[in-house]
C-alpha cells in the first residue's frame, strides 16, 4: 500500500486514507458553492420565462405595467443571490479577507430587500386572483428572511459554520416566488402551498445530506431553521383560504 508522509507532523498516512480526507475537504468547501448555484438556477428557471411572457403581455396591453417597487426588489434580490455565490466561491478558494469586505454589501442588500418587500406586498396585492393567500406567503417570507439573516449576521464572527448555513437557508423563505413560476412542476397551488415548500427545500438537500453524513449529527443551523420555519409554515397552512384570514387581509389592505 502506498504511504504518504505529512512532513509537518512527522506522521505517515495510508495513501487511500489521505485521498479520502482530501475528497471530504474539497466537498466541505465546494458544497456551499454548489448550493448557491442551485438556488440561482432555480430562480432563473422560474423568473426568466415568466418575466419574458409577462413583459410581452404588458407590451401587448394585456396586463398593467409592473410597479417600480417590483423592479427594485428584483434587482436587489438578484444582486444578493449573485453576491452569495461570489461569497461562497471566495471562501472555497481561501480569499476570506475579500469575503469579509464584501459581507458589508450583503448586509446592506439584505436590509434593502426586507424594506422593499414591505412596500411590494401591498403593491402586488391587487394583481393576483389569490391575493390573500399570497399575502400570507409574503408575510412569512419577510419574517423568516429577516430572522434568519439577523441570526446569521450576528454569528459571522463567532460561529462561521452557523453563519454560512443560515445565510443559505434564509433563501428558503423567498424561493417559493420562483418555484410557483416553474409551470412544469407538479403543484398544489393555489389550493395550498405544500408543493412550493417541498420544491423550495430540494436545492438545499445536498448540503443537508452532506452535513448529516459528514458530521454524523444535525448541525444546529438546521435546528434553528426548523424552529422558525416549521411553526411559521403551520400558521400559513392553518390560515390558507380561511374566511377569518380573508376578512383580516382585506382590512389590512384597506379593501
Amino acid at each position: 500500500m502506498a504511504v504518504a508522509v505529512d512532513t509537518s507532523q512527522g506522521i505517515a498516512f495510508p495513501q487511500d486514507r489521505l485521498s479520502g480526507v482530501a475528497r471530504s475537504s474539497v466537498i466541505d468547501r465546494w458544497i456551499y458553492v454548489f448550493t448557491a448555484a442551485s438556488l440561482i438556477a432555480t430562480v432563473f428557471a422560474g423568473f426568466i420565462p415568466d418575466s419574458i411572457a409577462k413583459i410581452a403581455a404588458v407590451e401587448e396591453g394585456k396586463r398593467p405595467p409592473f410597479p417600480i417597487i417590483l423592479h427594485a426588489h428584483a434587482i436587489l434580490m438578484g444582486s444578493f443571490l449573485l453576491l452569495l455565490l461570489a461569497q461562497t466561491v471566495l471562501v472555497a478558494t481561501g480569499k476570506r479577507t475579500w469575503h469579509m469586505q464584501l459581507g458589508v454589501i450583503g448586509m446592506v442588500l439584505a436590509a434593502a430587500i426586507v424594506i422593499t418587500g414591505i412596500f411590494l406586498a401591498p403593491a402586488m396585492y391587487h394583481m393576483s386572483s389569490v391575493q390573500d393567500d399570497i399575502l400570507l406567503l409574503q408575510i412569512r417570507a419577510g419574517f423568516l428572511f429577516s430572522a434568519f439573516m439577523w441570526i446569521a449576521l450576528r454569528s459571522r464572527t463567532r460561529d462561521a459554520g452557523l453563519h454560512k448555513r443560515l445565510i443559505l437557508l434564509s433563501i428558503t423563505a423567498v424561493l417559493g416566488a420562483a418555484i410557483v413560476r416553474i409551470h412544469w412542476l407538479p403543484t398544489t397551488f393555489p389550493g395550498n402551498g405544500i408543493s412550493l415548500d417541498f420544491f423550495t427545500l430540494l436545492p438545499l438537500a445536498p448540503m443537508f445530506i452532506w452535513d448529516l453524513a459528514r458530521n454524523r449529527r444535525l448541525h444546529r443551523a438546521y435546528v434553528i431553521w426548523g424552529m422558525l420555519f416549521i411553526p411559521a409554515t403551520a400558521v400559513v397552512y392553518a390560515l390558507w383560504d380561511n374566511p377569518w384570514w380573508h376578512a383580516t387581509a382585506h382590512r389590512m389592505m384597506g379593501v
